[in-house]
């Protein structure tokens, strides 16, 4: 595999149930300390929420943070880690010609204006028109406008002043799939030089939980690894926020930045599985990425949920390859969009330290190579989302 030019991630910004910064979420998956999952505050679900915090440091106005939701000052807040990894924040002049992709779920219902409406629907005697009559006077104008990713761009923009192209991705996880495969296509084609990616995602709140509910698809307890959670497995969502800054090698190498590894081509396949597909589409991307491979220094990180039969089908792959694996959701839970896109700023994290963090869970296996170099990082949508890349240590 071949790019026209050489793509790197200069900046990665993460905000999950570990903490903030790359670091933090690595020193806890090297410890192998617990999943820091709740299963009590949304009983029965089990779900990964974010650890109480202060926007102030990434979105310094009130004003700011109060038009938001949670979802988009999550976003906010990991996208100016990003940057500011980088040494982008607050150079006009690089952000003039920073790009912008945003994959991202979507807007928070208000559960209160809900619950009333649903109860007095109940007792009316014209529902359309009492429903009509409360739509109009109890939801906020911006309800709509606000369950639309390019909000999150939009606000990133404002308070970070990234004002390159921009583009918005909604779709489980082939969005955060096709948001960094764009991005990382647009530099290698020479149509950008630099691009923020990422997204945000809000999980631990009760109307998502309601809507993947519906399908049957949550985890109950007790909590069990990825791997581990049975014949019908079931997802753990959670809130989090994961941006990366993708940068041409000459644009980095002219402004004197180092890498925190190189980023191929992301292979993925968006189409809505058949039976037995899972298999067949991962050994073909397999097959794709490995001539590249040196299996004494590469592993796999793998981005399974936790869903059947998703999960198991990977697992089986992932045997049949043979190189060392590890699961980060475990430990962050499933971000849906933005999960790819944290599970490629964890992997930077351990090709940075030259090493795999802690197994948890049957699938997690093989030691780690003395001197980790590549991992191979895969997707596998709840759905559909199979996708591939291959992350390296740029020396």
């Amino acid at each position: 595999m071949t790019d026209r030019r050489e793509v790197w991630i200069t900046g990665v910004g993460l905000l999950t149930c570990l903490g903030e910064g790359l670091e933090a979420a690595w020193l806890h998956l090297e410890r192998g300390d617990p999943p820091p999952y709740d299963d009590k505050t949304f009983a029965p679900n089990i779900v990964f929420p974010m650890r109480p915090m202060s926007f102030d440091k990434q979105i310094a106005k009130k004003s700011d943070q109060r038009q938001m939701e949670t979802w988009q000052r999550v976003g906010v807040y990991a996208a100016g880690l990003a940057l500011n990894d980088a040494g982008i924040a607050g150079n006009a002049e690089l952000l003039d010609h920073t790009d912008m992709i945003v994959c991202a779920e979507g807007g928070e219902r208000d559960l209160a204006v809900d619950t009333a409406i649903l109860a007095g629907i109940r007792k009316a005697e014209r529902p359309g028109a009492f429903l009509n009559e409360h739509l109009m006077s109890d939801l906020r104008p911006t309800l709509f406008l606000a369950q639309l990713p390019n909000m999150l761009a939009g606000n990133i923009s404002l308070v970070h002043g990234v004002i390159g192209a921009s583009r918005t991705f909604l779709g489980e996880e082939s969005a955060g799939l096709d948001a960094v495969r764009i991005a990382q296509a647009r530099i290698a084609a020479g149509q950008s030089e630099v691009t923020l990616v990422g997204g945000a995602y809000h999980g631990a709140r009760w109307d998502v939980l309601v809507n993947i509910e519906l399908s049957g698809m949550l985890l109950k307890p007790p909590f069990a690894p990825v791997w581990d959670r049975g014949p019908k497995g079931g997802l753990a969502l959670a809130t989090m926020g994961a941006f990366l800054v993708l940068e041409s090698r000459e644009h980095a190498q002219a402004r004197g930045v180092r890498p925190r590894a190189r980023i191929g081509p992301v292979l993925s396949d968006g189409r809505a599985r058949q039976a037995g597909e899972i298999e067949s589409t991962l050994r073909r991307l397999w097959k794709e990425i490995s001539p590249s491979i040196d299996p004494e220094q590469a592993a796999i990180i793998s981005g399974a949920n936790g869903s059947e039969p998703a999960t198991s089908a990977e697992l089986s792959v992932l045997t049949e390859i043979g190189l060392p694996v590890r699961n980060p959701g475990t430990h962050i839970g499933h971000g849906i969009d933005t999960h790819f896109v944290a599970c490629l700023g964890i992997t930077c994290a351990a090709i940075e330290h030259g090493k795999l963090f802690a197994p948890a869970g049957r699938g997690d296996r093989g030691d780690s190579p003395a001197a980790l170099r590549q991992a191979a990082v895969t997707s596998v949508g709840t759905w559909r989302g199979e996708g591939m890349t291959l992350i390296e240590r740029v020396d």
